[in-house]
């Protein structure tokens, strides 16, 4: 359902006060940003795109860039007579979690597709490309059996007991599936979005590679919609509470539609979103986005065409973009369901808050390129937002990222003079097997767990989840929800990054 853009109550103000007042909050809340110092965006860039490295899973090839990772996980999937060796470990933990990993997937994707000239500018394509297909070379594994899926490789309570390296893990590598029986159709539905949008990066680059992922998104997106359910009531003592899907399915079928629609031009594709868009719920909680959560990213990818002109039966989803894109805008909506830090740093309830900042940033930054090509200026009650604003408030959360916020500090491992030297990250925190080679048993590694020491190996580009509502971070391993790195937060960075790189 579409919902209209947000109006303010009349009331004894002026009109033009009104606009004087939120034009002056927006600027005070943008000065900070005009004042910083620049960021070497390139150098963030590469460091964020190399961070991938370090959570790779299997056998590593001959140019991993980060030396004190060794093979891991060689016998995923063997359990289950199948091989789920490779792709990527989410975030601290050694546990390959499916749904997240596909968002990941998604999220590169969507990075390369808008801003890959921006990545060539800065000699980092290839490297992008190829974290990318590091995730979709698993997936394609994961999805090799027709009307299966395995969405989950280890054990986690097992994994999460364990403080050990990789390399040394020795917990259950227990391989999870959704199949007719056990539906998933939410990381099956995210998984196909995943491999419909690689397609489109590796269209030029690898024709036949890009065939098989699209032909494969095909299949998966058609056992997703066949059989319907959450993967968290099939496997939710495997899911949760890690990666329980709290928002539903429904989101996920729309998306899988939207990057099938987006990468095969199959007119079934377009047809089913305007067949499903009330069915589907696609006007609900349109403020999100994230692993759990694709509906703000379904309005802006569907706007595209909208603005262009090539889709008017879309247009519920262009008004409900504006909507989302109000419902950001700091002091515009006194009912916004995004909040700022006294930093200015945006910020929502719950873990690893930086998925929210970059995740959302990305969407400002892809929808205002998208309005400025439409010359669409948005709607806000009693205010305007430009492209030019949207890109502003797209690069302070950036930049606070960076170091531009109250305590002065990168949340980039890496980058800059001062960063989170703790962070909450396995084999970033136990020494490398080159500086102790005998295995490091799972209750052996509590003592680093617990160490005040910096961890000793540097996972560069790493983002932590970041700082609380109060602008304050910890630099300590057990607070892992401000400490602890996941794909899901570098991916919509990496694009982020790429544009403000060649655009500073």
């Amino acid at each position: 359902m579409a919902l209209n853009p947000p109006q303010f109550p009349a009331n004894h103000r002026s009109f033009s006060t009104t606009v004087i007042l939120l034009l002056l909050l927006l600027l005070s809340f943008l000065h900070h940003h005009s004042a910083a110092a620049g960021h070497d965006y390139r150098d963030a860039l590469h460091k964020s795109i190399l961070f991938f490295e370090g959570q790779r899973s299997g056998k590593l090839p001959p140019n991993q860039r980060i030396r004190w990772r060794r093979d891991s996980a060689m016998h995923d999937g063997a359990s289950a007579g199948v091989d789920l060796t490779g792709g990527y470990y989410d975030a601290g933990d050694n546990v390959k979690f499916g749904f997240p990993m596909a968002f990941t997937a998604t999220l590169l994707s969507w990075s390369i597709i808008d801003f890959g000239r921006n990545m060539r500018v800065a000699g980092e394509l290839d490297n992008a490309v190829a974290s990318l297909k590091w995730a979709t070379d698993y997936l394609l594994k994961a999805t090799a059996h027709e009307g299966v899926v395995y969405v989950q490789v280890g054990d986690p309570s097992s994994d999460h007991s364990c403080w050990e390296r990789p390399e040394d893990m020795d917990t259950l590598r227990t391989a999870y599936k959704v199949d007719a029986n056990h539906p998933g159709s939410d990381v099956a539905g995210e998984t196909a979005a995943a491999l419909a949008a690689a397609s489109i990066v590796f269209r030029s680059r690898n024709p036949a590679y890009s065939n098989l992922l699209l032909n494969r998104a095909i299949k998966v997106f058609e056992f997703a919609d066949r059989h319907r359910g959450p993967y968290t009531s099939s496997l939710e003592y495997a899911a949760c509470p890690f990666y329980c899907d709290v928002n539903g399915f429904q989101d996920e079928l729309l998306w899988g539609a939207a990057w099938l629609h987006k990468a095969s031009r199959r007119r079934e594709y377009k047809e089913y979103i305007v067949r499903n868009e009330v069915v589907l719920r696609a006007g609900d909680t349109i403020n999100e986005f994230g692993w759990d959560n694709k509906h703000a990213g379904i309005n802006v990818l569907l706007s595209k065409e909208v603005l262009m002109g090539r889709a008017s039966d879309l247009k519920s989803f262009q008004i409900n973009a504006d909507t989302f894109i109000c419902s950001l805008l700091p002091g515009i909506n006194s009912h916004a369901q995004v909040q700022y830090s006294p930093g200015g740093l945006i910020f929502k309830s719950g873990g690893s808050n930086m998925q929210h900042v970059t995740s959302l940033s990305f969407l400002l930054l892809a929808y205002s390129n998208y309005i400025s090509h439409a010359k669409h200026v948005i709607s806000c009650g009693a205010t305007s937002a430009s492209p030019s604003l949207l890109k502003r408030l797209a690069r302070r959360q950036v930049d606070y990222i960076l170091g531009d916020n109250p305590l002065r500090m990168s949340y980039m491992v890496g980058y800059g003079p001062r960063y989170p030297e703790r962070i909450h990250h396995r084999a970033s925190s136990l020494p490398s097997l080159e500086a102790h080679p005998s295995r490091i048993r799972c209750k052996d590694g509590t003592r680093y767990y617990l160490s005040p020491a910096p961890n000793p190996n540097l996972l560069v580009g790493a983002v932590v989840g970041g700082p609380n509502s109060s602008d304050y971070f910890p630099d300590s391993r057990p607070f892992f929800q401000e400490s602890e790195p996941t794909t899901y937060i570098n991916a919509p960075l990496v694009g982020l990054l790429a544009y403000f790189s060649v655009h500073p």
